[in-house]
């Protein structure tokens, strides 16, 4: 195994292990529901925005490994960017963990994210990596629905 792809399971273990911003934010403006029948994975996502800013972002759940690293930097790296911004990361991380090209900006865009590259080898868990995202769609639109990755 490279040393990259060593480090990239250190980093997903870690934040399966320690997930960073994992609670329920009780003052928030967005929130919703995800789940990846697949796994089993569960996610309530909340946010409090700001002007359109995400000025905090957490979430609570129960998943497996990837579906909770990818919520914990997901929730990490989404501090602070806008509204209008979530729609290119989350373009540019579908396309990441589905194997689709990313030009270096792109791909540089994503910062610690990029760790998931590797789910694209494994097609059952490029749902467990987006889950997150697909509930932060639907958070941003303020409907009821629940995410799904079916």
């Amino acid at each position: 195994m490279s040393e990259l792809r060593e480090l990239y399971q250190e980093v997903i273990l870690d934040h399966n292990k320690n997930p960073r911003n994992f609670k329920k934010l009780e003052l928030h403006s967005h929130h919703a529901n995800g789940h990846n029948p697949l796994c089993g994975d569960k996610l309530e996502l909340f946010l409090n925005v700001v002007d359109g800013i995400i000025k905090d972002i957490s979430f609570v759940g129960s998943g497996c490994a990837i579906s909770t690293s990818s919520a914990s930097l997901m929730t990490q790296f989404l501090k602070g960017k806008s509204i209008v911004e979530t729609e290119h990361y989350f373009k540019h991380f579908h396309d990441l963990v589905t194997g689709k090209e990313l030009d270096e900006g792109a791909l540089e865009s994503l910062g610690k994210l990029g760790v998931f590259a590797g789910v694209q080898e494994f097609p059952a868990r490029v749902k467990c990596a987006s889950l997150s995202w697909h509930t932060l769609r639907i958070a941003i639109t303020d409907t009821d629905d629940t995410a799904a990755t079916e």
